[in-house]
């Protein structure tokens, strides 16, 4: 049975066995299931498994309307029950940070995602990456979990929370999950539900100029950059904040061997996000 708590408090007598956590800001999909289950594979049967749906203020900067990100908890809800959730922890933000008020948080409270958190998707959402750093590891206290499944769909906060657990000396798994994808290869992910008909249709040219730079890999970064671009250059109504290829922990990228491709994107006022690894080989 799948039961629904809104106050941290209520968690401790419901777990049992090792605990896994699945953290969202709910509006859940196929990608956040297999989040899920791949969390129930961790602590089996006789453990726990804690889905978190909390639109967290932390990570909204300016410009981005955290009033009108989408609260669909019934249907999430739902999600969960059919995936065998334990819990359901859907707090409000004074349970999770002790005030209502986010505007009198003291900074001190607030973790610095560092040089990382500043480039790529950081350079674009200033201060995105403290917020999420912050509830983060807020909730792996809450929950008291050792295992937390993230999606590698958003790749920089994955290496961001791992780096995290790990400099802070956490006893907590993170448990990287492949990207879930629709059947033209997009990325599944909460934003898509914005695209309109036609945008939706030029989406599906994300997941082709990341698979041309994967291919175009083993002749080296600038090859495996060019041929990406050169597919997303066919529609100029998709905008292209960047196209990189880097090193796995998001670094400069080695001459050769193993890399990521990461790109983010905009169409209409919609951003998406995509990355794939790859192999890179020495330039001709």
């Amino acid at each position: 049975m799948t039961i629904l708590v809104e106050t941290h408090r209520e968690i401790p007598k419901l777990c049992h066995g090792q605990i896994a956590v699945v953290m969202t800001m709910g509006a859940l999909h196929e990608g956040h299931a297999e989040l899920m289950r791949v969390a129930r594979e961790c602590v089996g049967l006789d453990g726990t498994v804690i889905v978190t749906v909390f639109v967290n203020p932390t990570q909204f900067g300016a410009g981005e309307d955290f009033a009108k990100y989408p609260r669909t908890l019934d249907g999430d809800f739902k999600m969960c029950e059919a995936e065998g959730v334990d819990i359901v922890y859907a707090p409000d933000a004074l349970d999770v940070y002790g005030t209502a008020d986010i505007s009198a948080l003291p900074a001190s409270e607030m973790l610095d995602a560092g040089r990382l958190g500043m480039i790529l998707e950081g350079a674009a959402r200033p201060g995105h990456f403290g917020g999420m750093l912050t509830v983060v590891s807020k909730l792996q206290q809450i929950t008291g979990a050792q295992f937390a499944t993230f999606g590698e769909k958003d790749y920089q906060q994955l290496v961001l929370v791992t780096r995290m657990f790990a400099d802070r000396e956490v006893p907590v798994q993170v448990v990287p999950v492949p990207t879930v994808r629709e059947t033209d290869g997009l990325a599944l992910s909460s934003r898509n539900r914005y695209l309109a008909a036609p945008e939706r249709a030029l989406a599906g040219l994300i997941p082709k100029a990341v698979e041309a730079a994967v291919a175009a890999a083993q002749d080296g970064q600038g090859a495996a950059i060019a041929a990406g671009l050169e597919v997303l250059s066919k529609e100029p109504a998709i905008k292209v904040d960047y196209f990189v290829v880097t090193a796995p922990d998001l670094g400069p990228a080695p001459t050769s061997g193993p890399a990521r491709v990461v790109v983010a994107v905009h169409i209409g006022a919609t951003r998406l996000l995509d990355n794939a690894p790859c192999d890179l080989g020495a330039p001709a």
